[in-house]
């Protein structure tokens, strides 16, 4: 009973969206649970199947050195957000922040309505792996938040006029800076866990980006992942995947509620996001090691209490996992997809997708199908315990960012354009 609780609440949060909008990192739900059936199977291809529009998202800047501009589109309204970041010709990327730039479309046509630079924060990367661009940004029909890899945030109006920005520090990331905020009630939270023992949720005031309160996570080494909102027992959650464990927040406080460490404390919130389905919060590392899934009921350490089941071992892959059904899934490298069933983590099938790109999150809609796109190689695969693909799309403008599903559309960015899917 406890199970189907947890799992009503889940598909509760997914249907009760507005169809029209995925507001933030991996959509209404934060896990990847599409509201939209009968979404293109197809799409590129010479006669540009399906397309509906594409869109360039750097205007013509061709003297000009880009990030890897990782970050996913939002969309909220009437209104696709992306951001993204450039070096000017002329100034050395090594000694310099890029520009960053926040650039809203119209989601009918794709027509480009304004492009807002975001003076850049003080953290200047020697390593340049990681990009400036990873988080991606959230929406609440009144601003956009926004978060760049300098360690600054920031939120803007409708209009792209500057409401506030913010400034983080201390900084002490590994190599950059990698989660998304998280919108809840009037704040925007930010699980800064970096190294030097400054590690902590930060929540700022949405209306002023002044910090709310702050609370300190000393233990916590660096990690890149998102956190997700969710129901468990009529309480809402923030779900975390730590640098060596799993760990259920009080979003109010930041107060631990629950904590499961991973097996032989191997690393697990390097880069992907928790998923709650079938009674259990789901996560891997992405950089390859063990997964675990935990019951979210429990209260302090619940290592030896309430983990479920592990998996020894998750190749690379720094997309996060997805739930349809009785089923969880896993895109990791080398472009190969595992399924395993939710109560137990028994495998049911590894198969390939040849090309697909694994650093994109998938995406499953209520129809029972799994979307591994991109503006790359992309798959439409069946939910459930047997493997059938059941249609492919190719833009041939590959990114690592993962989609959006809005209005019976998905949107996707390349590393040139962003894109607009739908049945003609």
């Amino acid at each position: 009973m406890r199970r189907m609780m947890l799992c009503a609440l889940v598909l509760m949060a997914a249907t009760t969206a507005r169809a029209d909008d995925w507001p933030g990192w991996r959509g209404p739900t934060g896990m990847g649970q599409a509201p939209n059936k009968a979404l293109p199977l197809t799409w590129g291809g010479k006669d540009d199947d399906n397309v509906l529009w594409k869109a360039p998202l750097f205007d013509g800047k061709d003297k000009v050195r880009f990030d890897q501009n990782q970050s996913s589109p939002a969309v909220k309204g009437e209104h696709v957000y992306v951001t993204l970041s450039y070096w000017p010709e002329g100034v050395v990327a090594e000694k310099a922040a890029p520009e960053h730039h926040v650039v809203c479309f119209r989601k009918s046509d794709g027509r480009r309505l304004w492009d807002t630079r975001v003076p850049a924060g003080r953290w200047v990367f020697k390593d340049l792996r990681g990009g400036y661009t990873v988080p991606t940004p959230a929406a609440d029909g009144e601003h956009v938040y926004v978060l760049f890899g300098s360690s600054v945030a920031a939120a803007l109006d409708l209009e792209g006029k500057i409401v506030w920005r913010k400034e983080i520090t201390p900084f002490a990331f590994d190599v950059a800076l990698g989660t998304s905020p998280v919108l809840y009630r009037d704040t925007v939270l930010l699980t800064w866990d970096q190294t030097d023992k400054t590690s902590r949720l930060i929540a700022l005031d949405s209306k002023t980006g002044e910090v709310k309160w702050e609370k300190k996570r000393p233990t916590a080494d660096w990690a890149h992942s998102t956190p997700v909102l969710a129901e468990v027992k009529g309480k809402t959650q923030l779900l975390v995947g730590a640098a060596n464990a799993v760990e259920g927040l009080d979003p109010e406080s930041g107060e631990m509620l629950w904590s499961c460490t991973s097996p032989d404390k191997a690393r697990i919130g390097d880069t992907v996001s928790p998923v709650l389905a079938g009674g259990v919060v789901y996560c891997d590392s992405g950089r390859g090691g063990p997964g675990i899934a935990v019951d979210p009921t429990g209260a302090g350490d619940v290592t030896k209490t309430h983990l479920k089941w592990k998996v020894a071992r998750v190749p690379e892959g720094f997309g996060s996992p997805v739930a349809a059904g009785d089923y969880l899934y896993r895109l990791h490298s080398p472009g190969t997809v595992t399924c395993w069933k939710l109560s137990d983590g028994a495998p049911a099938y590894v198969e390939r997708l040849a090309g697909v790109a694994v650093a994109p999150s998938p995406f499953a809609t209520p129809d029972g199908r799994l979307y591994f796109a991109s503006a790359g190689k992309s798959y439409v695969v069946k939910a459930g315990p047997k493997f059938e693909v059941l249609g492919t799309g190719d833009l041939g403008d590959p990114s690592q960012a993962s989609p959006a599903v809005a209005d019976g559309r998905i949107f996707l960015r390349g590393g040139r354009n962003l894109y607009c899917i739908g049945k003609k």
